[in-house]
């Protein structure tokens, strides 16, 4: 239980960044000041999470324990090599970040998650591609539930689709392109490297790129000190540090399938809080799309429980 309560919060705390994002956007600040205070705070919380599982293993390794498989990990030299793949592998983190916040400041936060939502079908599309095999039927049942979901959800027949900004829902497609390629990169980028280095590095890259894409002058400035660092302190907390950590606590001993339908909860979180928080209008036709986004995640998990079922029943 504890795991898949890890995980969960992981997902739910994903689920904030869009509200603090807007309420950030609402005191003047821009899109570089924020994605910067946020991978700053990401940086400074992963580096010190690295640091004290360092000092943790090598009191493990004092009182004997170095026979351990953690300690192993943990201490087994990262070479040049691995650090840069996994600094190119937070990249994509960064593009996600700046496309999606930016999106907020043409559209509604609800209608934004929704879109990065869209990770889902083309994470399918680009393994499909990339491997030339087709999805099978129930991953094509899937595609077309979330993509009834999303019409729904989006508010188009509510509303109509000339009432979006055209800019806006571009960059939220965009955000769902580059978190669905930061998926596969990550997953691939030196697994064997302990989860706390892992996350360090990442991170590390992204911020070195944000730093080449916007300088970090607020830094110098002295803007920092104001309530920006307050946004930006919540954003890395929620954002940068907390999801990570769960998941690698939580994933390996639940396994990524329900790790994926854990994850669904930053949706209606994202919703709910755009709601309550920014006042944004969400219609019961919407929350119906919601649940068929989140049953479009959940269908192809439940297709294993029940083809595993039926297996373990002939067998």
């Amino acid at each position: 239980m504890k795991y898949l309560i890890s995980v969960l919060v992981g997902a739910m705390s994903y689920g904030i960044l869009s509200t603090i994002v807007v309420l950030a956007y609402g005191k003047g600040y821009s899109l570089g000041e924020v994605v910067g205070t946020q991978l700053l705070t990401g940086f400074i919380l992963a580096w010190l999470l690295a640091l004290y599982t360092k000092l943790k293993e090598n009191r493990k390794h004092a009182k004997g324990g170095a026979g351990s498989a953690a300690y192993a990990k943990a201490s087994t030299p990262i070479t040049w090599k691995q650090r840069i793949l996994l600094m190119l592998a937070g990249a994509p983190t960064v593009v996600t970040g700046l496309v999606y916040y930016q999106s907020l400041r043409y559209i509604p936060a609800s209608l934004a998650i929704i879109l990065l939502f869209q990770f889902t079908w083309i994470s399918v599309l680009i393994q499909s591609v990339s491997r030339r095999q087709r999805p099978n039927k129930v991953t094509l049942l899937t595609l077309l539930v979330l993509f009834g979901g999303t019409l729904l959800a989006a508010g188009i027949f509510d509303q109509g689709a000339a009432h979006f900004n055209p800019l806006g829902i571009t960059l939220g497609l965009l955000s769902a392109v580059s978190y669905s390629m930061f998926i596969i990169f990550s997953g691939k980028a030196v697994p064997s490297v302990h989860p706390a280095y892992r996350s360090a590095w990442m991170i590390t890259g992204g911020f070195l790129l944000l730093c080449i894409l916007f300088p970090p002058t607020f830094i110098f400035s002295g803007l920092l000190w104001s309530q920006l660092l307050f946004y930006g302190f919540l954003l890395g907390l929620f954002g940068a540090f907390i999801p990570p950590v769960l998941f690698a606590i939580g994933v390996p001993h639940i396994g990524g399938g329900m790790a994926g339908i854990l994850g669904a909860a930053e949706l209606p979180v994202a919703v709910l809080l755009s709601s309550f928080v920014l006042h944004e209008q969400v219609s019961m036709l919407q929350w119906v799309g919601v649940g068929l986004v989140l049953l479009g995640v959940v269908l192809p998990e439940l297709h294993k429980v029940k083809w595993g079922n039926s297996k373990a029943i002939i067998h």
